[in-house]
């Protein structure tokens, strides 16, 4: 396996769907069967390294030239599941986004107008003849959304400390498919039922359309990813914001505003104190 750099990429944490083969037509299931036999799997930290280093080309590019051809690999109840890196697909999506986040002569200094304008002209035609395309990875910087943690539970956090092997620790959640898309639901309920619409509710709206999109025996990843190399040992380790969502959303249920508004604080004042850092020398 090709490594770009042994420097770490922090600060970037992902909700990930990984699929059973069977989703997928020929002959991508061929390919990403044969993908999975693979002995040295990448990692979250190769997949960054190489898109970086497809952007950092002269002249500069808005998105990489080529698709990536590589997963992420799982296995739900026996069952062998991919999830697509797809680079350029969300580079597309990213720049999209960007678009609406900076002013034009900011985004000039960065990326040229004409190196914008060929990307979006790319993505166009590509999605002509890919309508029905769609990431398998959703990622965010210096935080977790709040929405994400509604698709989890508490017992299904794992996390594993640095060790002489492992470089950095890990911390994730693992849920299938139809728990997340149950959890989501009900938690759109809830919140209809007992509070205004607002920017949570349309975040779990977008939420569970994306997640319509995939295979009902898929299974749903929250990651961490880069966020622990920023966060200290004893943080990570005493970090239960999905029992706060939960249980936030069960006092909203029993009509326990109070409640809520203590589980709801806890979760915001943790992560104000993450995304704080972005701001640190």
């Amino acid at each position: 396996m090709s490594v770009v750099s042994s420097v770490l990429v922090p600060y970037t944490s992902y909700l990930r769907i990984y699929e059973p083969l069977a989703a997928f037509a020929e002959p991508e299931r061929s390919h990403w069967a044969r993908y999975a036999r693979r002995e040295d799997p990448p990692t979250a930290q190769d997949e960054l390294r190489r898109s970086l280093a497809d952007l950092a080309s002269t002249p500069p590019v808005g998105v990489p030239v080529h698709e990536s051809g590589d997963a992420f690999v799982a296995e739900l109840d026996g069952v062998v599941c991919v999830c697509p890196w797809r680079t350029r697909l969300r580079g597309w999506l990213a720049l999209e986004e960007l678009e609406g986040m900076f002013p034009a002569n900011v985004l000039d200094a960065v990326l040229p107008a004409v190196v914008r304008g060929q990307a979006a002209a790319d993505h166009e035609r590509w999605r002509r003849l890919h309508p029905d395309a769609r990431p398998w990875i959703r990622t965010t910087v210096w935080q977790v959304p709040v929405r994400w943690f509604v698709l989890f539970r508490d017992e299904e956090r794992e996390y594993a400390a640095a060790d002489g092997e492992r470089a950095a620790p890990v911390l994730r959640y693992r849920t299938p498919m139809v728990e997340a898309r149950r959890r989501l639901a009900r938690a759109l309920r809830t919140l209809r039922e007992n509070v205004p619409e607002g920017p949570l509710t349309e975040g779990l709206v977008d939420v569970g359309r994306w997640l319509e999109e995939f295979h009902p025996r898929s299974l749903v990843e929250l990651d961490y990813g880069g966020l622990v190399h920023a966060l200290p040992a004893e943080r990570l380790a005493v970090d239960r914001s999905a029992a706060d969502v939960a249980e936030g959303l069960d006092a909203l249920r029993e009509g326990d505003g109070d409640g809520a508004g203590e589980a709801y604080a806890r979760l915001a004042e943790r992560w104000r104190a993450v995304r704080d850092l972005q701001f640190t020398n």
